[in-house]
Formats: structure tokens, sequence, C-alpha cells
């Protein structure tokens, strides 16, 4: 069996759609298995940004088939949007593009709902695209899925008691007018028109690329530390990003997945609410930021920025399984004259190569940092070995503590600025 999974080792934003889109060269399928609209994957190609939000990355490539996986949380207005500009870009997606009828839709009421609640409590820091509250009705078993668009009768039954309990929630909790059915009921119809035709089970079409000996990769969005169990609970998303949740997301056998790709910055970045023991607050992360352009990709929002977690990404790869490494982002460090990794955490008068358990003690952790001398421009390199002595000491030294290889390294947005080592 040839499945790979990409995987973000971080809180989000590590450059996997550049990995994906740059891996996309050598498999035939690509898979998005978690996450909606609260994701952007941006990838350039030839002085040109796509961000993707629904769709695999991989599809820029014309000759890779793409696909949505159950696990995933369907904005449908964002979708249809990208499909139209995919098409546009690459080649048209009719026969080369499926849509698992198992995954759920997010609708006018979610986005709603998240809106508001971030307005009344304050909230987690969402991206306020109704992707918990569309989960939460996955788990009530009150969510509309795409395969119920192909049937008027479950549409209708489906929607009318979604709505149902939806508008109460949003009458009782927030003193909203409810929705109505007539509206939204019209908009699925036509949603459902334009997206029958590649409606499918996707479980089943992966084991039939699989027997023909295709290679398919798994996509994931957001990062390691916003899993819903193993994330920095309860600033997460909603559904499981690690790799365990590329098997429950995609509906393909944990043994089938047999190469990990764990993709992390140089450094770290983290968008929202939450711990962040390495941050760095003053001008060294003001630097940092607009040197790595580190502004949310769905929202535009100021990613907060620090050094590079050891301490994170050794559970991170524990608990992904990750059997290798692609680092983004060295070129953003080039320029700084000191760069620090953390190593350790000290809590309690003990040392943690691990996090903490209770959230409350990521904050009262003391960082124990290793610095390294900085380097130049390396945005023109193209092997590991043209690096400067200094770059690769940091990669050495992440490659020794963290016990696997570096496979991927980014030095630039263009496809071509990666080096394969």
């Amino acid at each position: 069996m040839s499945f790979t999974a990409v995987i973000g080792l971080q809180w989000g934003d590590e450059g996997k759609g550049k990995i994906v889109d740059y891996l996309g060269e050598k498999h035939d399928v690509v898979v998005r298995f978690q996450g909606g609209a609260n994701a952007g994957h941006t990838v350039s190609v030839g002085g040109r940004e796509f961000i993707f939000h629904m769709i695999p990355s991989g599809l820029l490539r014309p000759q890779v088939t793409g696909a949505i996986a159950a696990g995933v949380a369907i904005d449908p207005d964002i979708l249809i949007k990208e499909m139209e500009e995919v098409g546009k870009l690459s080649a048209p997606l009719e026969g080369r593009f499926w849509i698992d009828g198992r995954a759920q839709l997010v609708l006018p009421y979610h986005k709603a709902e998240d809106r508001w609640e971030e307005e009344l409590m304050g909230g987690i820091g969402t991206t306020k695209k109704g992707i918990g509250p569309a989960y939460r009705d996955r788990y009530y078993r009150i969510g509309l899925r795409a395969v119920d668009l192909l049937s008027p009768r479950n549409l209708e039954e489906r929607l009318r008691q979604s709505l149902d309990f939806n508008n109460q929630v949003l009458g009782a909790r927030y003193g909203k007018p409810p929705f109505d059915f007539k509206e939204i009921h019209e908009d699925l119809r036509e949603f459902g028109d334009r997206i029958a035709p590649f409606i499918r089970d996707v479980s089943v079409f992966l084991l039939e690329e699989n027997r023909k000996g295709k290679h398919i990769l798994l996509e994931g969005a957001q990062g390691s530390f916003l899993d819903i169990n193993f994330g920095t609970y309860p600033f997460v998303t909603s559904s499981h990003t690690i790799s365990g949740g590329a098997s429950v997301g995609a509906g393909v056998p944990p043994r089938a997945i047999e190469r990990i790709i764990g993709v992390t910055k140089a450094y770290t970045t983290r968008v929202g609410k939450g711990p962040f023991p390495t941050e760095l607050k003053g001008p060294e992360g003001e630097h940092l930021r607009e040197k790595g352009g580190e502004y949310g990709a769905t929202t535009g929002r100021p990613r907060r920025c620090g050094w590079l977690d050891l301490v994170a990404l050794r559970f991170s790869v524990w608990i992904n399984g990750a059997s290798e490494l692609a680092i983004t982002k060295l070129d953003s460090l080039a320029g700084t004259k000191v760069v620090k990794v953390a190593r350790s955490y000290s809590l309690g008068g003990k040392e943690l190569l691990y996090p903490p358990l209770d959230l409350s003690d990521w904050y009262g952790v003391q960082v124990n940092y290793v610095e390294f001398k900085g380097w130049g421009e390396i945005s023109s390199v193209r092997r590991r070995e043209d690096l400067p002595p200094e770059a690769k000491e940091y990669l050495d030294f992440i490659e020794d503590s963290l016990k696997i290889p570096i496979t991927y390294i980014s030095v630039g947005k263009e496809r071509e600025q990666i080096i394969a080592s």
C-alpha cells in the first residue's frame, strides 16, 4: 500500500500546502481528510499565489486527482468558488475531483452561531467559519451530509431537523430571529445540482486507486497542537489534525499509511489565543513576522511568532509517528544574528522534555534555549550541502534532537525553492 500523510506539527500555518503541492508531482491522488474553510494553504507558482481553503493543494497540477474526504466540513460557497478558480488555473475538475458523500455541510446558521458566540463570550479566537457548530451537529446526528443533496426527500427532512434545533439555540442563547427554511433549502438545492456529479464514496475510490498501484497523498489542515484531543485545549480546532485523523477522516486503514511527513517551520507561530512558551513579543517577534509574512491565510490576522520549540515538536513527532520532517521558511531566519531553539522547559524545579498535561502549566514554564549563530541569504540554494555552515548546524541539531531525518527544506515561496535532502 502506498499512502503518504502530510501533517502539521505545530499550531498550523507550517506550510503544508506548499509541501503537498511539491509532492504532487510524484503522486496521483491528493486527499483532504479533515477541517474546513478555517484552514488556508498557500501555494505560490510562477510568482502567483493561490490560497486553498477546501480543495486539496495538489490540484494545481493538472495530472493530479483530488478528493475531499468524509472528515471534512464543507462550506458550499467557498467550495464552488475554489472549484471554478482551480479549474481555470490548471485543468477542468470533471473526472479528477471527488467529494465523499459522508462529508458534513457548514450552513449559514453554523457561521452565525460561531460569530455570535465569539461576540458573547470572547471565545477562543475562532475563524468564525462555523466549523465547531457544524461538527457539533455531526455528533448530535442532526448534521447534513453531501449525500443528502442527492435526495430531495432526505434534504428536506434533514434540513428541517437541523434548522429546528439550531434556530432554538440561536433564539434562546443569542436572542436572534430564526433562519428561513425556504431560503436555505433553495440554496442547497442549487448547490446540490452543481456538485452532484462529483459526489461518490471516496473511501472506496481510494481502495480502487490503491489496488491500481497509485501513489496517494493525505493532506491535513491546521496543526497537531490544534487537535481536539491532543492540542492546547480549549484553544484548539474541532477535528483530529494528527495522523490518526488521516485514517479516520479519509476512510483508509492505519496500516496503509506507510509514510508520515511532519511539517514544521524553522521557528514557531500560532494564530489566536492560547499558550505559546517561545513567543517573542518585542521587536524580535515583529521582525520575524514581517520577514516571514506571518499573517493568517484565512483571516489575515497577524500571527504570533517565536523560536522553534523542540519540546512541543518531540511530542508532536511521537503522537503522529512522523517518519521524516519538512522544514519550511528557513530563509525567513536569514540575517538574524542569533537564532534560538527551545531544548526543554523547567517547571517546579523539574526539567521537561515534553509539554505539561495541564494547560495552566504551559503558561508557567521557563524555557531553556540553545543558541546558534545566524546565517545569510539562502533563497538561491538548492542542495543541503551548499547551505551556510551555521544553517547546517541548526538543521543537524533539530535532526539529532528529534531522532528523525529532515527530507525537505523550503528556502522560499516558489515550488523550485525546496531542497530535497
